[in-house]
């Protein structure tokens, strides 16, 4: 049996993907520029819109150039102690580190230095570091998935806010829920954040994954066409109707019952127990009503216009709503209506 070409698993790259040169040649621009206007960006969007992956492709470019370093640090362990060993540990560099008298040894990191004290600040330590990889015209790309509003995250970004204002080669690509990356920008000492440029990954090319369910499940071009836009552009959705239409020798319709169920269980069921009673109350009226008209939805929910936009902004920024047209909302994600609608009377 031929190996299925797409794939399920959260985060890992797909061996059939489609590439978002728009919004990865703005980082990449950003980031290689002599005097880059950028070091940080914050990519966000619904689960499975394919913000890891995104990620991953970004600094797997990066990794091939020989004047950079990335390192993934962990969103849940000790950020900088972990980015001083990353850095110490890097082929080559513990020699340059020693060289300079840059001793970790009081971290657990490293050996201890004759003739230099142990430094005791870890944010001191990385801004030495970063200091000598800057003489040796060095970069460094710092990757972090997933994060969230902790206090070690909130250490790191004061850390690396201090390293940018010292001008120093040090950039950051971070993911996350849009919630999440909302709570930690609006930390009262973390105001860089807030103006850090944000990439909100949106929908697919409908005719590029068109273009691919036909060349690799060898549907006839109508029913790959039709296959591509019952994803909505939704990530995941290209991945899963891909993986069980190739289970299923092409029969699209025989893949859909499992496809969705996929989708129920591995995405709605988080995002739908993540949504406030407000936000539940807008998505299951436009489900069960089908109601788009954003006059029609103020009106039936009794929202002032400030009211609504508050809670219909926010669904849009989390990837559940689709705003684009002028009056209307409608959902981003494939069948998700029928998943509200089954799903209604537990609100």
């Amino acid at each position: 049996m031929k190996n299925n070409p797409y794939n399920l698993t959260f985060g890992k790259e797909p061996a059939e993907m489609i590439e978002r040169y728009a919004q990865s040649g703005e980082i990449m621009d950003s980031f290689t520029s002599e005097r880059p206007p950028q070091q940080v960006y914050m990519i966000t969007g619904v689960r499975g819109i394919g913000k890891t992956v995104f990620m991953t492709t970004i600094a797997g470019e990066f990794s091939k150039k020989k004047d950079w370093l990335v390192v993934e640090l962990n969103s849940s362990g000790e950020i900088l102690k972990e980015l001083a060993a990353k850095l110490y540990n890097a082929r080559g560099l513990a020699r340059i580190f020693d060289a300079a008298g840059i001793d970790l040894s009081f971290w657990g990191i490293g050996i201890k230095i004759r003739k230099s004290e142990p430094l005791t600040d870890l944010s001191t330590a990385v801004e030495r570091m970063l200091e000598r990889l800057d003489k040796e015209h060095k970069r460094v790309l710092i990757t972090i998935d997933e994060v969230s509003n902790t206090g070690e995250m909130q250490l790191f970004a004061g850390a690396f806010q201090i390293f940018v204002r010292h001008d120093l080669p040090v950039f950051l690509l971070m993911t996350g829920l849009y919630e999440n990356i909302n709570r930690l920008q609006n930390e009262e000492n973390l105001t860089f954040l807030y103006r850090a440029p944000k990439i909100r990954l949106s929908a697919l090319n409908i005719t590029r994954m068109s273009a691919s369910y036909e060349r690799l499940l060898h549907l006839p071009q109508d029913q790959a066409r039709k296959l591509a836009e019952l994803t909505r552009g939704y990530s995941f959705a290209f991945q899963v109707f891909g993986y069980f239409t190739f289970r299923q020798n092409g029969d699209m319709e025989a893949a859909l019952p499992e496809a969705r169920q996929y989708l129920d269980e591995y995405v709605y069921d988080k995002i739908w127990t993540k949504l406030s009673p407000r936000e539940l109350e807008l998505v299951s009226h436009i489900a069960l009503h089908d109601h788009k008209e954003v006059s029609r939805l103020k009106a039936d929910l009794n929202l002032a216009g400030n009211q609504f936009s508050v809670y219909r902004d926010r669904l849009i920024k989390k990837g559940i709503l689709d705003g684009s047209r002028r009056g209307l909302v409608t959902f981003s994600l494939p069948f998700f209506e029928d998943y509200v609608r089954e799903h209604t009377e537990e609100v």
